[in-house]
Parts: structure tokens; C-alpha cells; sequence
């Protein structure tokens, strides 16, 4: 079994490697070590810039560099890439539509003993309702690392989202195709079909197990990008199973959960219920007893199941 390994060093690594294929240029906010964008600075010190703890002015600064044709991206804990550089993002970056690609580490609850105020539970509501906007949770090793270089591909903004917490690999390197909006099925259902994002890809493989243990079949789907989102698979698993259940590491609200409400709103409107933080706050603590805490578990994914499939009529 592959070690367990956070998908911020995914991050890291892959600038580091992608550095010997592509012109990439890497800023950060005084936080290098920490969302691992300093294994591309000691590689390649001559495209690394540190603009010291100023969010907004490393985005600004961002966006005039990728006027020059320059892939750039831009790295900072979750909390303040999306929140304290919002306006730099709005109006310098997604306006004129630039190259540069937001790595947002340190997001969601697993943050743990860094508590409420650095757990960013908001940051995919905010970016998702930004034209032109990007948006990317990859769920392991594997898959960051591919996201990184499909972000460096795609021709406009990205918001890349990394978290601190290890977590166990799910995809085979040698099989795995990343393909920007495009979900990925890993295991069809009848009853019911779990879509998750992020560190909850695996509970919700485990919470399909559970179910299976009682008779109910109920099929997962990974949703890596946010924003564009992959409408067809989301309507015809609804289409097949008739209950949706959304799981993801962030707020229920504007968050995966709203996207895929969207979709089913217009495409194909069954039962369906979101697993996620409840439009409350983090707090500090160890970050699988946070998960624990705020229902971020397979087995709270399997009960909602139940719930979302005794809503069918």
C-alpha cells in the first residue's frame, strides 16, 4: 500500500518536477515551507518569489507578471488566498481572464489545532462565484499531482485546493487519467450514489462498503473539479439511482452540495442530502477527532444515504 501522503506535498512535489517541463513561475507569501512551494525554490531559485505576508499584493503582483505571458502561481493557505486576497483575485486575475493558478493549502477543518480562524470552510462558495474561475480538490497524491500540470495546461485562472492533512492514495499512477471537468466513477449503484470531493473521496468508498454490508448498493462518484462541474455524470447517476448524498470537507453552502443541487435542479430533481459542515465555524482540536465532531465520516455519509433513499417515492 503507498504511504499516506498530504495532498499540499503533492503540490510541492509536482511544481518541482513540472519546473523541468514548463516556464512556471512560483510565488509565495512567506508561508514556503509550510504549502511545500519551497522544493520548487530551492530547485529553481531564480523563479521563486516571496512577497512576505501581503496576500493581496503577491495576487496583484501575480496577475501583472501573467500579462507577460508567464504561467504564475500563487500559494498561501486556503483562509488567505481565497479570503484576504479576494478583491486582487476579482479584479486583477479573473477580470482580464490571466494565467495564474491559486495553490490554496491548509483548507478545511483537518487544519486541526490551527482552529476557526485558519479552517477555511468558505473558500470554494467564494471562488465558484467568480467568472471564469477554475476550481480544483483533488482527493490524493495522485490526483494533485495531475491537477497541477492540467492547471499549468488550462489557459486562464485556477484555484487549487490542498490540504494538510495525510491521506491514503486511492488512484493507480498508471492508470489514472485526469481530465479537467470531467468526474470520475469508481463504483457504479443502484439505490443510491454518493458524490464526494476532496478528502471525503475515500469515507465515501468506505461508506459505500458499509451499506453494501446491509443490502443497499449505492455508488461513488468523484467530483475533483468543482467549477466547471461534470453535469452529465451527476444527472445520469440520479437518473439511475433516483438519491443523491454530497460529501465534502467545507460548508454545505455554496460549497460541492450547491453545485450538485444545481445541476439536479435543472437536469433531473431527485432526493438528495449533503454531508459537509452544518454553516458553522471550526474549532481547534486534533484533526480526525474534527472530523469525528463535525459528521465528516463514512459512517455519517451511510446514514445520510438511508435518509436520502427513504426520501424517494
Amino acid at each position: 500500500m503507498a504511504e499516506k501522503r498530504a495532498t499540499r506535498e503533492s503540490y510541492g512535489m509536482a511544481l518541482a518536477e513540472l519546473g523541468e517541463k514548463y516556464d512556471i513561475l512560483v510565488m509565495d507569501a512567506d508561508l514556503s515551507k509550510s504549502t511545500k512551494t519551497d522544493m520548487f525554490k530551492k530547485k529553481f531559485p531564480e523563479r521563486f518569489i516571496n512577497t512576505g505576508i501581503a496576500e493581496g499584493n503577491m495576487m496583484a503582483t501575480a496577475a501583472g507578471i501573467a500579462t507577460t505571458g508567464r504561467v504564475v502561481f500563487a500559494s498561501s493557505f486556503a483562509m488567505f488566498a481565497a479570503g484576504r486576497a479576494f478583491e486582487q483575485i476579482r479584479n486583477s486575475i479573473c477580470y482580464p481572464n490571466l494565467n495564474v493558478k491559486i495553490g490554496a493549502t491548509h483548507a478545511g477543518i483537518s487544519v486541526g489545532e490551527d482552529g476557526a480562524s485558519h479552517q477555511c470552510l468558505e473558500d470554494i462558495g467564494i471562488m465558484r462565484t467568480l467568472p471564469n474561475m477554475v476550481i480544483i480538490n483533488p482527493a490524493d497524491h495522485i490526483e494533485a499531482t495531475a491537477a497541477v500540470e492540467a492547471a499549468i495546461l488550462h489557459d486562464g485562472p485556477v484555484y487549487l485546493r490542498f490540504g494538510r492533512l495525510a491521506v491514503e492514495q486511492i488512484f493507480d499512477s498508471e492508470t489514472y487519467k485526469f481530465e479537467l471537468g470531467k468526474g470520475v466513477t469508481i463504483s457504479e449503484g443502484t439505490d443510491a450514489t454518493i458524490i464526494a470531493t476532496g478528502l471525503m473521496v475515500p469515507e465515501a468508498i468506505e461508506a459505500a462498503k458499509l451499506l453494501k454490508n446491509e443490502g443497499i448498493d449505492a455508488g461513488v462518484i468523484n467530483i475533483h473539479t468543482i467549477k466547471p462541474i461534470d453535469k452529465d455524470i451527476i444527472a445520469k447517476a440520479a437518473a439511475k439511482t433516483g438519491a443523491i448524498v454530497t460529501a465534502e470537507e467545507h460548508n454545505v453552502i455554496g460549497g460541492l452540495g450547491s453545485a450538485v443541487a444545481e445541476v439536479l435542479c435543472e437536469t433531473c430533481p431527485v432526493p438528495m442530502l449533503r454531508v459537509g459542515t452544518q454553516d458553522v465555524f471550526g474549532r481547534s482540536g486534533k484533526p480526525k477527532e474534527l472530523l469525528e465532531i463535525y459528521g465528516l465520516t463514512a459512517a455519517n455519509i451511510a446514514e445520510t444515504v438511508k435518509k436520502a433513499i427513504a426520501l424517494k417515492k
